[in-house]
């Protein structure tokens, strides 16, 4: 039963605290990425990718509509974002526990001499049982953003602190263009969006996001890791095959500054050629009414199958998990609510 395996994965993490460890929901087989709403007829009065709300002007709702992909400046205070960046250092420390976290180091830092503390940490996964940086996740200056394409039922489900190191000469820096639906199990895509905040100033010196327009009304594609002569960092896989020549975006931000786009929209980011790390924190919201989806025999087959190996080699091959499992432990409500996820 899917309700024991979670049971047991609590067991093994040492708390109960956030996991509700109640039975599966339903897993459907549809892996589309299709929206809730019918796509057909989609216009500027019926959108597809935005529900109806009284706060994205007609103006952001065409551009979210058209490009996939939406800049609000200064929406998070630079007081908030401070509270986080002291707590990364402390994590990074070791003076706040950070159970629970996925703490990774670039690849060329892991092959390189010891670094000591933030030098040593390039990102920060799972922090959604932080009370300091769940606070980012929470804040009602995106909540309320996040709700045009979720709806009131908000569930945070991908909690990602992003500290970019000086490229070592290697390019390990860059981040491979890809979608990051490729890494969830649940749908339908429409109703999942990520928010993306510059914790300093960012542009194409420390490797801005780079973004390609109208990728989001694409199906999702093959992703693996690319064959990069200086190595690629753990999960960072990048599409296959993909038009080069798209036109693009760079994504020039402030301190505070927030990005919110759809997770079929394709984008990566650059190499890093300045001196400091650059910072930027993150979380990927769905509505709790999705559902998930079963990714065997389908272009997600290969992530789930990295996961397990990661999971099995952790806590032992006996554990019995599904891929929607490992999902369930991330997700935690932040508004609504709870509903599938």
């Amino acid at each position: 039963m899917a309700s024991r395996r979670i049971e047991v994965l609590c067991g093994h993490l040492g708390t109960q605290k956030e996991l509700k460890c109640t039975p599966s929901p339903v897993i459907r087989n549809d892996t589309s990425a299709g929206s809730a709403q019918p796509s057909s007829g989609s216009s500027s009065t019926n959108p597809q990718y935005v529900l109806p709300n009284t706060l994205l002007s007609p103006e952001q709702v065409a551009s979210f509509e058209k490009d996939g992909f939406l800049v609000v400046r200064n929406l998070v205070s630079h007081n908030l974002i401070d509270q986080c960046r002291q707590r990364f250092a402390d994590i990074c420390n070791g003076t706040v526990d950070s159970r629970g976290m996925v703490v990774m180091r670039d690849v060329a830092i892991a092959k390189s001499e010891f670094k000591e503390g933030e030098q040593a940490v390039t990102k920060l996964q799972e922090y959604q049982d932080d009370p300091v940086l769940f606070q980012y996740c929470s804040t009602p200056e995106i909540i309320k953003y996040v709700e045009c394409f979720t709806g009131p039922n908000i569930k945070a489900m991908h909690t990602m602190l992003i500290n970019k190191p000086p490229d070592a000469g290697s390019k390990s820096s860059r981040h491979p263009m890809h979608q990051d639906l490729h890494y969830f199990p649940f749908r339908p895509a429409d109703r999942i969006v990520c928010s993306w905040t510059a914790m300093e100033k960012v542009n194409r010196s420390n490797g801005c996001l780079v973004v390609l327009p109208g990728t989001h009304k694409t199906e999702l594609l093959q992703h693996e890791y690319p064959k990069w002569q200086g190595g690629v960092n753990k999960m960072y896989h990048g599409i296959r095959d993909y038009n080069p020549d798209h036109p693009r975006v760079h994504l020039v931000m402030e301190k505070g500054d927030t990005v919110f786009f759809h997770p079929l929209l394709i984008h990566g980011s650059g190499m890093n050629r300045t001196e400091g790390f650059r910072k930027a924190i993150s979380c990927h919201y769905a509505a709790a009414e999705c559902h998930y989806i079963d990714v065997q025999g389908t272009v997600q087959q290969n992530i789930a199958d990295e996961v397990f190996q990661i999971v099995k080699r952790k806590y032992g091959d006996s554990i019995d998990l599904q891929y929607m499992d490992v999902w369930k432990f991330k997700g935690r409500l932040v508004h609504g609510h709870d509903v599938n996820l």
